[in-house]
């Protein structure tokens, strides 16, 4: 697999661990005097949602992508069942942060549905987040992507919006994999046809925002998890950074909110263009979860 394939799955993660201490400040300007210009990992404060983590560990989002690809390396490709019954040990005794859509799922399958039926009704953008692994794993088949991408998404977040979104930046990381530049992928994916996400319209808003400054352009937009806010947020942190990761995923952490979320679809895109000379080296020696990616993507490679 090639080197640009690494560094996207990298820079997903990467972008979910720098956003691990700051996550869901919503002020910038307590952000800023909290936790001054971040440029790395940092330990959550003790007031966070995240408490008990270290720096450079993952998110509750990360943690899900983790057990994503170790299904995928396991199962040497996606395997539904498999991902849902390591989702739900992940969150036996979990020690960190368990989300509102991430509560309702577990009741679901208590409640006895299979993982074809177990999404919460959330909208979150944080169910499409997770997509880098299957890019990786399946580029070389496009429909079995879309499908994958798809289906995991719909295992927690059963809403449509969402499920749409996974499939946009699957296509546009696809794309941009096959030596498309970082716009065109983007309105190359977004020409697959959605029937229920407005997926042209964020595009636009985002792409248009590329000459404001990103605290500036996320506020505008709404810094929460919601995806009518988090999409064009991701769109313009692609647009105004697409060929800078390190600046993309600052300033993605600096204009605060729901920040891991969208640096884990900014990295996606921004790193399978950048490719591993993109990415800091500080970054990545300093991400915890570094050895067991790496050592999951090797087992894909060989698969």
């Amino acid at each position: 697999m090639s080197d640009n394939a690494r560094a996207m799955v990298l820079a997903s993660f990467i972008g979910d661990a720098l956003a691990l201490g700051p996550h869901w400040e919503y002020d910038p300007k307590i952000l800023a005097q909290r936790f001054g210009p971040v440029t790395g990992y940092l330990k959550p404060l003790a007031d966070s949602y995240h408490d008990g983590k270290n720096a450079g560990e993952l998110t509750h989002y990360g943690d899900q992508t983790l057990v994503l690809l170790e299904s995928l390396a396991a199962r040497g490709g996606f395997d539904l069942d498999d991902f849902a019954a390591r989702w739900r040990a992940l969150f036996n005794g979990y020690s960190g942060y368990v989300d509102g859509a991430t509560r309702m799922t577990l009741k679901i399958f208590d409640f006895g549905e299979g993982p074809t039926n177990s999404g919460s009704n959330s909208n979150d953008l944080a169910g499409a987040a997770r997509v880098a692994p299957l890019v990786y794993a399946l580029s070389g088949d496009l429909p079995q992507l879309v499908a994958a991408a798809r289906a995991q998404t719909k295992m927690t977040h059963n809403h449509a919006q969402v499920i749409e979104a996974a499939e946009f930046f699957a296509r546009a990381a696809w794309a941009i994999l096959g030596g498309t530049k970082p716009e065109a992928a983007l309105r190359l994916a977004g020409e697959a046809g959605y029937a229920s996400a407005p997926i042209g319209q964020w595009l636009e808003m985002g792409l248009a925002s590329a000459d404001q400054d990103t605290v500036t352009a996320i506020a505008g937009f709404g810094q929460t998890c919601h995806i009518g806010e988090a999409m064009p947020g991701v769109i313009h942190l692609i647009a105004r950074h697409g060929w800078d990761l390190s600046a993309c995923l600052r300033e993605n952490v600096m204009a605060g909110g729901d920040s891991a979320a969208r640096g884990m679809l900014a990295g996606l895109i921004v790193g399978a263009t950048v490719g591993l000379e993109g990415l800091p080296v500080a970054w990545m020696e300093g991400l915890a979860a570094k050895a067991a990616i790496e050592g999951d993507l090797q087992a894909l490679a060989v698969a």
